[in-house]
């Protein structure tokens, strides 16, 4: 079962639903570590000045950002600390859009979002108003120190939140060269029928498990020939720690109430809260709206 790397809340309007982040994918592939060939001892990672090809003890490294050409700007670990966004443990919801407006160039990582502290109710309610009008949640979060763009979206019974890029980060296709003659070319009717018949023929339901990478099916093939002949070597292994956090779940009428009164759209009548002083108690509860950042552009490397 996947590890849990995170735990908030989602937030829109004063709607808070508690849940916990779940990578919805897992890196493959083989990965190739270094050994000595004489003692089979792992070979790590040197820091070594590139000009004088000698290794330099970690308390003479600074970091530093290319300003212009041979001319950096050097930060202590202060400054970069008080750079990072604060960590709210909430995925801030501060628009809705149409989950066909984005570009898959956008699209960074998938994460499962699972509800957490009695949020079944409220994760719910999200996800069926996201089937019902189509869209996805635009929200904002910190994961890992980096404040991230994310398009919140449901997929079957779960909810799921796939980080974007962000605009910067993504090439135009201005960008790219293509040849106007490529831009311009029209196919011709009968090579455009012949085109679109060959992608009907080849055309079949999307089944992910029935393509594999066949070059580590071919090294771990041979990695178990090896190994039963006896041929192995003893590594050490890494352990991972896991990020943890927590909210807190209040009354779920009153807040989408609260929420449209807001935005002053009309709001549609709902059952009173149970027990005493539930409004009272959900006011005192709901956190202040935090202003909304926009990141600013990256600053153009000259040189």
């Amino acid at each position: 079962m996947a590890r849990v790397i995170w735990k908030g809340a989602v937030s829109f309007g004063l709607v808070h639903i508690p849940v916990s982040l779940v990578p919805a994918t897992t890196r493959r592939g083989i990965d190739f570590d270094w050994l000595d060939s004489r003692t089979m001892d792992p070979v790590g990672y040197k820091r070594i000045n590139k000009a004088t090809g000698k290794e330099i003890a970690s308390e003479h490294i600074v970091r530093g950002v290319q300003y212009q050409k041979h001319q950096y700007v050097v930060l202590d670990d202060d400054e970069i600390r008080a750079a990072y966004p604060e960590a709210t443990q909430t995925v801030d919801i501060v628009a809705f859009v149409e989950a066909a407006q984005v570009s898959p160039l956008y699209l960074d990582t998938p994460y499962y979002l699972t509800p957490d502290r009695r949020g079944e109710k409220v994760y719910a309610l999200l996800r069926e108003a996201l089937v019902a009008t189509g869209r996805a949640g635009l929200a904002q979060v910190v994961l890992h120190t980096r404040q991230r763009l994310a398009m919140l979206m449901p997929l079957g019974p779960a909810l799921v939140l796939n980080t974007l890029r962000w605009a910067d980060e993504v090439r135009a296709v201005e960008e790219i060269g293509l040849k106007p003659e490529a831009v311009a070319a029209k196919p011709a009717a009968r090579e455009m029928e012949m085109a679109r018949r060959l992608v009907e023929d080849m055309s079949e339901d999307w089944e992910p498990a029935r393509y594999t990478d066949s070059f580590e099916a071919r090294i771990m093939e041979l990695v178990e020939r090896k190994a039963a002949a006896g041929k192995l070597e003893t590594v050490g292994t890494v352990e991972t720690a896991e990020e943890t956090g927590g909210a807190d779940v209040i009354d779920l009428a009153e807040l989408l109430k609260r929420s449209l009164a807001r935005r002053g759209e009309p709001e549609t009548p709902a059952r009173p809260a149970r027990g005493r002083g539930a409004a009272k108690a959900a006011e005192s509860e709901a956190p202040a709206a935090g202003p909304r950042t926009r990141r600013a552009p990256a600053r153009k490397k000259t040189g």
